[in-house]
């Protein structure tokens, strides 16, 4: 028995193991928004990618989420370990082989959440916004903020764009860097309001302190596109209510997790705000289950979703072994016949 173990380990391509330097270097834009575009244009059934789960314990919490890639080439599971009185996180992805169910690789997660909503927002934006050159606010000037911006770049012509955030000095960095290393025309703003004016899409990616709503739907004009990705807990808040209620079409990452588990949706219908008929998976819009009006205000509201995070982790994966990127590990699992 202790033969066939070796020989089945032995025939077993090593486990890569992806460092966050690693993740840095293999990433590009482009290359995540194709992977997650053929992803979500693909047949995905609820059981591929089920409700992320949270083990909770005094001031920490371990968050798993799973998927299979509808590539058909991997299965995986993205942790995160936090502690919110420590400050401190760790993320990792495993990638399994669908065929051999081998460990294919162990990354580090940590980039991944960051590059993965950022791309998916791009696919969302891309097939929602007017095929023009597109006027861009952004509220946040932070890593999420950054991302989205700069994922949206890689793909759409920005015309011109404004950020804004609380910190005067944040969002004049901000602009200055997307002006000097992008050449895009871009300017901050004082107030948020004034950076949403005569937006054709909104960028929020941002919370206050006291989790206060920092964009309300009052300030929305007929034809924008609205992307928020900060509110993916109860207790957390990105958008007002009114958001919600003058939002066409809400189209949602994981349907039930925004609708149950996300405080913008939570106080929506707190405030008797029905939007069930509103809402859309965003694999059936891409798939073409979609159809907007020029006046249509569309909001795309994502947690996250395990299904993003493995198709980048396969794409990181095939790029690391194209690259010869990465550690092979000295040691690995073995599968098992059962």
């Amino acid at each position: 028995m202790g033969n066939s173990v070796q020989e089945s380990a032995a025939q077993l391509p090593p486990t890569l193991f992806l460092t966050d330097a690693d993740v840095g270097q293999l990433t590009d834009w482009r290359s995540a928004f194709d992977a997650l575009r053929t992803a979500y244009s693909s047949q995905v059934s609820a059981t591929m990618v089920p409700p992320r789960s949270m083990a909770r314990g005094d001031g920490n919490w371990l968050r798993g989420l799973t998927a299979v890639s509808p590539g058909g080439g991997h299965l995986g599971c993205k942790l995160i370990a936090a502690s919110m009185k420590n400050r401190c996180a760790s993320y990792l992805v495993s990638l399994f082989d669908q065929e051999t169910m081998a460990l294919a690789a162990l990354i580090d997660g940590n980039r991944i959440t960051g590059i993965r909503t950022a791309a998916t927002a791009a696919v969302a934006v891309d097939a929602i916004a007017p095929r023009r050159p597109l006027r861009v606010a952004v509220i946040g000037s932070g890593f999420e903020a950054k991302g989205l911006f700069a994922a949206l770049a890689a793909v759409r012509t920005i015309d011109s764009a404004v950020v804004y955030s609380p910190t005067p000095a944040s969002r004049e960095r901000f602009a200055a860097t997307f002006r000097e290393q992008n050449g895009i025309r871009i300017e901050a703003a004082g107030s948020a309001q004034s950076a949403v004016s005569g937006a054709d899409v909104v960028l929020c990616a941002a919370r206050s302190r006291d989790e206060t709503p920092v964009l309300l739907g009052e300030w929305l004009t007929p034809g924008m596109t609205v992307v928020s990705i900060g509110s993916t807990l109860p207790e957390q808040r990105e958008v007002d209510e009114q958001v919600v209620r003058r939002a066409t079409r809400i189209v949602a990452d994981m349907p039930e997790e925004v609708t149950h588990d996300t405080g913008d949706m939570l106080a929506a219908a707190r405030a008797g705000i029905d939007f069930s008929a509103k809402l859309i998976s965003l694999n059936d819009m891409i798939s073409g289950h979609f159809e907007r009006k020029p006046d249509d205000i569309v909001v795309y509201k994502s947690v996250g979703s395990a299904l993003q995070d493995v198709v980048i982790a396969e794409m990181l994966l095939a790029l690391a072994r194209t690259r010869g990127i990465g550690t092979h590990m000295a040691a690995t699992i073995v599968p098992v016949n059962k």
